[in-house]
């Protein structure tokens, strides 16, 4: 649950009735360069939201973690630290995902200093799998900033949170200064562009400056003063579950008697309907409650209408660029000694850029094709430069490879193993070091190193089971070769034996 009023009421009536009084913000100006058919003008609508948005969310919520804490937790820098670390999970993560990850990391680190004492290479062990991994490193900054310039004090209004944490924009600042401080201001998210897009039907480009900025202003013009951390949650929690990218569920909507985008499609299909009736009406009926300018709007559809979209025709979202192809040698390299378990090699990741600081196996980014021996050439110089030995490229052989899909890059991993035995080498210890399999799959690494260990494994397991069906069918085959020499032997016995009865009766 959330905290039902904001963090000013728990300091008492009069003061929160004070606070609310100064922080409130008076409702915005009717919108003069633009239709009033894509914003909010009249404060009786705007209370009529507000009202059944939050009796919607009363009643539907759902109860995560970082909710409870919101509610229950007094400590106004442990509330907004918990609040801080959920916002910053949930980025591009989907909220059942993010449960186990959040309950694990404030059992760890239940408060920012606890936090600031963590080594990266424990935030990144702590963070392997959830993806997106500059994310932990910058709440490890941010907790370190605050303990060191700000003497452990988290910041408390929504601007102290946008300009002094590292990793938190507009959104987050926004988010984490309503839920955890009370402070009466608006969160625009992926799922709140959603639901505003389609509620004021703006259909252009949502990544654009004329549309952001609209939605802002509009999330500002909505959020109730008294429960602004709830309003802002329940928005996003309209979007997640009811008004969703696909097949959204415009029955259960708390507030489609005011969504254009569902009053546009309800129009369209009895005009339809009509025009099927009487063919001489179509196309003399107005539209219902359009914007004033088409054609010359920036927040309208650019696109004609898609009556097999309905509602879906907001917002519309520019084109993804293709993400880029990569393929990276890989080289699992396994060392083992007699009686010994076996270990791989693995190297840290630079600091910066794509999974920093993660482990990973020795591995190359391939700038063009090449042929097996080439490609071997390759792996043996990066390795032999980590162990500091000259390695010989038939140690190589091939496993498969891996496909794993970033954001950005479609990423095929080519993979080799290399098995050494004896001296394994000098490794550099700053970015090569040895870990055997249990330590490895605690250890800090991406989910594409996973994929590349399981795809190993199920060679090596597959060449295993292959060799003991070879030794059991040469032990079969043995066995059936003795049989039948046996049967041999004794039939030739048997021959011998007649042959002599027979010599003895004449």
């Amino acid at each position: 649950m959330r905290r039902s009023r904001s963090a000013a009421g728990r300091r008492g009536k009069n003061s929160a009735q004070q606070e609310r009084k100064m922080s409130a913000r008076p409702e915005e100006p009717r919108e003069t360069g633009r239709p009033a058919y894509h914003f909010f003008q009249e404060p009786a609508e705007i209370c009529r939201f507000r009202s059944q948005l939050l009796g919607w969310y009363d009643s539907t919520k759902r109860e995560l973690p970082w909710r409870t804490v919101a509610t229950t937790e007094p400590d106004i820098n442990v509330r907004t630290y918990a609040v801080w670390v959920s916002e910053i999970m949930l980025q591009q993560t989907q909220v059942a995902t993010v449960i186990d990850y959040y309950n694990k990391w404030m059992k760890k680190w239940p408060t920012v200093q606890k936090l600031a004492e963590a080594t990266l290479e424990e935030v990144n062990q702590m963070w392997a799998g959830l993806g997106y991994y500059s994310r932990g490193r910058r709440l490890h900054e941010g907790a370190q900033k605050v303990v060191s310039q700000f003497g452990g004090k988290m910041p408390n209004t929504t601007d102290a949170l946008l300009k002094q944490l590292p990793g938190v924009g507009r959104y987050t600042a926004g988010a984490v200064g309503s839920i955890a401080l009370g402070q009466v201001t608006g969160a625009v998210d992926g799922n709140v562009i959603r639901v505003l897009c389609r509620v004021r039907a703006i259909g252009a480009d949502c990544t654009s400056n004329p549309v952001t900025e609209a939605l802002w202003k509009t999330a500002h013009t909505l959020v109730d003063p008294e429960r602004p951390g709830d309003f802002n949650q329940a928005l996003m929690e309209l979007g997640a579950r009811v008004c969703t990218p696909k097949n959204p569920l415009c029955v259960q909507c708390p507030i489609q008697t005011m969504c254009h985008a569902s009053r546009k499609v309800s129009f369209k299909q009895e005009k339809d309907s009509k025009s099927n009736l009487n063919p001489a009406i179509n196309g003399c009926t107005p539209d219902i409650e359009n914007c004033s300018t088409p054609g010359t709007c920036d927040l309208c559809l650019s696109e004609p209408w898609d009556g097999q979209l309905g509602v879906q025709n907001y917002p519309r979202k520019p084109a993804k660029k293709p993400p880029r192809v990569e393929r990276t040698l890989v080289c699992v390299v396994e060392s083992s000694g007699a009686g010994e378990e076996k270990e791989y090699l693995l190297t840290r990741r630079p600091d910066k850029g794509l999974l920093a600081g993660l482990w990973e196996f020795p591995m190359v980014l391939l700038e063009e094709g090449g042929s097996e021996a080439q490609q071997k050439d390759i792996l043996c110089s990066e390795v032999g430069k980590i162990l500091g030995a000259q390695l010989d490229k038939e140690l190589l052989q091939f496993v498969g490879e891996v496909v794993h899909i970033f954001s950005h890059i479609h990423q095929t991993y080519v993979v080799y193993k290399m098995a050494l035995s004896g001296s394994r080498g000098t490794e550099q210890k700053s970015t090569g070091r040895w870990l055997t399999k249990c330590a490895l799959q605690e250890a800090a690494v991406s989910t594409g190193l996973k994929k590349i260990m399981k795809l190993y494994e199920d060679k090596i397991n597959l060449k295993e089971e292959q060799n003991v069906d070879k030794k059991r069918k040469r032990s079969s085959d043995s066995k059936i070769e003795k049989l039948q020499r046996s049967r041999k032997t004794k039939d030739r016995g048997r021959s011998k034996q007649l042959s002599l009865s027979q010599f003895l009766r004449r």
